[in-house]
């Protein structure tokens, strides 16, 4: 039972062999982010995770993920530039319909008969007092 506590003395124990030797390493210097990112690009492609012929093997199907990487930001790009100008016609449609209506009101109101009366009173036309006169023609007189 070696982890039960001992009432003997020390005094009856025999000479135990020498403890190791406990060395302590001296702490690392923190290497900086870019050397850290250096040794990983080595670990990886030189020393044999990611070798020079799977890379190129690989190139393709790169091109082909960077390629629809642009076109993905392309259209969303495009998308956002369509919503801007629906928005700014639909604002000019608005705009363009309240001068409608108001450009119809003063229309209606320039046509009722005493606005036009005092439009033609500097022209000197007046308004008729009496019914017109119908005014006939015989053949015989041509």
């Amino acid at each position: 039972m070696n982890n039960q506590f001992r009432a003997d003395e020390v005094e009856d124990e025999e000479e135990l062999p020498e403890e190791p030797v406990i060395r302590l390493k001296k702490p690392k210097k923190e290497k900086k982010e870019h050397e850290n990112a250096k040794v990983f690009f080595k670990k990886l492609f030189v020393d044999g995770v990611v070798t020079k012929e799977t890379a190129t093997a690989m190139l393709p199907f790169l091109i082909f993920l960077s390629l629809l990487t642009m076109l993905y930001i392309a259209n969303s790009h495009m998308a956002v530039k369509n919503i801007r100008d629906i928005d700014k016609l639909n604002k000019e449609v608005k705009e363009l319909s309240w001068e409608y209506k108001s450009l119809k009101a003063d229309l209606m109101f320039k046509s009722k008969l005493t606005e036009v009366a005092k439009k033609v009173d500097t022209l000197g036309i007046k308004e008729l007092t009496e019914p017109p006169k119908k005014i006939i023609i015989s053949n015989d007189e041509h």
